[in-house]
């Protein structure tokens, strides 16, 4: 995909350098404004967002579990994941059967190849469809997804001797219902140019209301970077139930423009072509395409630290609430613990960064700390072997119920029995503990 992919280079460089922390910050927001621009990115969003990022590291602090560099690129990473749409990320399966997509776009813009890859992209995932050439005004449309239908084994519905484009969508539509197929698909007629946006969406709308589709899906040239915006603008707010899809993101510097454009908009981008063959149509998700363009390797495991150190801070929340008498502690808490606890990183620097878990190591020497990586990962299988109701109910764990787990997860039963005495110990110290504040609260003649 030819885009930002000196991106990936500048955080190798930034993380692996030696380069003075401060230094390395500033000339690696040089080589991002230099890349986004050079992808035809807009100038003011650029500078927005590198502001954004420069804004978040004086205002907050690093969390403890991550280095000060792998803290920064995590801030990129949120901040680019915005700039390309942030949690927007699209539901693609149908709401209802039948279920009717209407494409529509710009002349050159490869609507008819891409609605041959969304009948595939649903095909196999097991649905029935269906495929309408109701693109009128291109001589050779018809012929062209008659030709994609058949490679992928699609039916096409067609009408080589009708200039009605409206008429070819209502019967294909009638036909393809009474057919019982569950997702149809229609083509329209691509004949405006960029700049015409009017006309093309004033004849949207004359099909929209004469097949009633259950979503509009505007096709847009990755190629034309930042010009996206308007054309995308325009449909978003003429169409509620639109959605959009980006071709020959392959083929052009110009996407990080495009991809920005839409998103600035508000609209849904839904997919993108990243190259001709028929199933190369991905599900665009901002965060996941971010990942890929700083470098797949290189992020993963900061965002798994992240992540982690998140997914702990909610396990000691539920702690907290049971010390105060709120709920009680069950092995799918000790679960969600120590699965957070590996996400974070190696155990010895872990206790390094987090206060309390002497609980579990109450003096970690080098050697305690490789057994207790080993204990976490064979506590984690035993657990992972276990029911739900196991879990939310330990006390129902007899021998027979040892052995399937240890059986289950490869281990001794001995070990599934250290399991339940630590998690017992767990709940036994839980119930010291508010005993202690509900003493101390009478003392004072009131919560504390």
């Amino acid at each position: 995909m030819i885009m930002l992919e000196n991106i990936k280079d500048a955080v190798r460089k930034f993380l692996t350098g030696s380069t003075p922390y401060e230094k390395a910050v500033d000339e690696f927001i040089k080589d991002l404004q230099k890349s986004l621009i050079s992808s035809d990115v807009n100038v003011k969003l650029v500078f927005s967002l590198t502001s954004k990022i420069r804004e978040r590291l004086t205002k907050e602090k690093p969390p403890s579990i991550l280095e000060r560099k792998e803290w920064f690129i995590s801030i990129v990473y949120d901040e680019l994941s915005k700039l390309f749409g942030g949690d927007n990320e699209p539901s693609v399966n149908p709401t209802k059967i039948p279920y009717i997509i209407m494409l529509v776009g710009v002349q050159g813009s490869g609507k008819t190849t891409t609605a041959a890859k969304l009948a595939f992209f649903y095909k196999k995932k097991g649905y029935k469809v269906g495929l309408v050439a109701a693109d009128t005004y291109r001589p050779a449309a018809y012929d062209q997804l008659a030709q994609l239908g058949s490679q992928i084994d699609v039916p096409v519905y067609g009408e080589p001797n009708n200039t009605n484009s409206i008429e070819i969508a209502q019967h294909g539509v009638s036909t393809f219902i009474k057919n019982k197929i569950d997702i149809i698909i229609v083509d329209t007629a691509g004949r405006h140019g960029y700049g015409e946006e009017t006309k093309l969406l004033e004849e949207m709308k004359e099909i929209y209301e004469a097949i009633r589709p259950d979503e509009v899906i505007l096709v847009i040239d990755a190629s034309i970077g930042q010009k996206a915006y308007d054309l995308a603008l325009r449909f978003h707010q003429a169409s509620p139930i639109g959605a959009i899809i980006i071709t020959k993101m392959d083929g052009t510097a110009k996407g990080g423009g495009a991809l920005s454009a839409v998103a600035a908009t508000g609209a849904t981008i839904k997919f993108i072509g990243t190259g001709e063959k028929i199933d190369e149509l991905e599900v665009f998700n901002p965060k996941r395409y971010v990942a890929r363009i700083l470098g797949m390797g290189d992020i993963e495991t900061i965002l798994d630290k992240v992540r982690g150190l998140e997914e702990y801070e909610k396990v000691q929340k539920k702690m907290e609430d049971l010390m105060t008498g709120k709920g009680k502690l069950t092995l799918k808490d000790v679960y969600d613990q120590l699965v957070a606890l590996r996400k974070m990183g190696p155990l010895s620097k872990v206790l390094q960064h987090i206060p309390g878990l002497g609980v579990l190591l109450p003096t970690p020497t080098e050697e305690q700390l490789k057994l207790g990586e080993e204990k976490i990962k064979r506590w984690i299988a035993a657990l992972n072997s276990m029911t739900y109701k196991e879990l939310e109910n330990p006390s129902i764990i007899d021998k027979s119920r040892m052995r399937r787990i240890a059986e289950g997860a490869g281990l001794e039963i001995d070990e599934v029995r250290e399991l339940l005495e630590w998690y017992n110990n767990m709940n036994k110290l839980l119930k010291m503990v508010k005993r202690r504040r509900s003493d101390i609260e009478k003392l004072f003649g009131g919560k504390l």
